[in-house]
């Protein structure tokens, strides 16, 4: 899909996590071009970046530029045992509310309850420790759209 970037951010491989419009969006032209095709709290990779470029007053040298966009795919760590490369299954946040170092795998961003997603790859066991004491697996998911 195609949305606008800030110009500094508009290179192949920059990841970002939408978070919402800015206020300044509202009225602008470019609204649906822009935010109008990415989804709240998503985590997006750039893949193709544009030739144009378009004044925007909320980005860095108030310029932005069309680039293309996929869902990037997500790192997380999970206690589920029959994982396999090319599996699908549904995600559902672990139940867990430790503030430890490895909390940011266990809830990464992008990743939101009841998603449908794939496992690109089964990276093993984790090797940290949990404090709750789970046995957990690293995985890189793609999702199913």
């Amino acid at each position: 899909m195609i949305t606008l970037i800030g110009k500094d951010l508009a290179r192949e491989g920059q990841e970002f996590v939408f978070l919402g419009p800015a206020d300044e969006c509202e009225n602008c032209r470019f609204k649906s071009s822009c935010v109008g095709n990415l989804e709240l709290n998503r985590k997006y990779v750039v893949v193709g970046v544009k030739d144009n470029e378009q004044k925007c007053p909320i980005h860095a040298e108030e310029t932005v530029i069309p680039v293309e966009v996929d869902r990037a795919k997500i790192d997380v760590l999970t206690p589920s045992k029959n994982i396999f490369e090319g599996s699908t299954f549904t995600y559902e946040s672990p139940d867990c509310d430790e503030n430890c170092d490895y909390h940011d795998l266990c809830f990464p961003e992008g990743l939101i309850e009841n998603d449908k997603c794939i496992v690109l790859e089964n990276l093993g066991k984790h090797e940290g420790n949990c404090k709750k004491g789970l046995k957990l697996n690293k995985l890189t998911l793609g999702f199913v759209i």
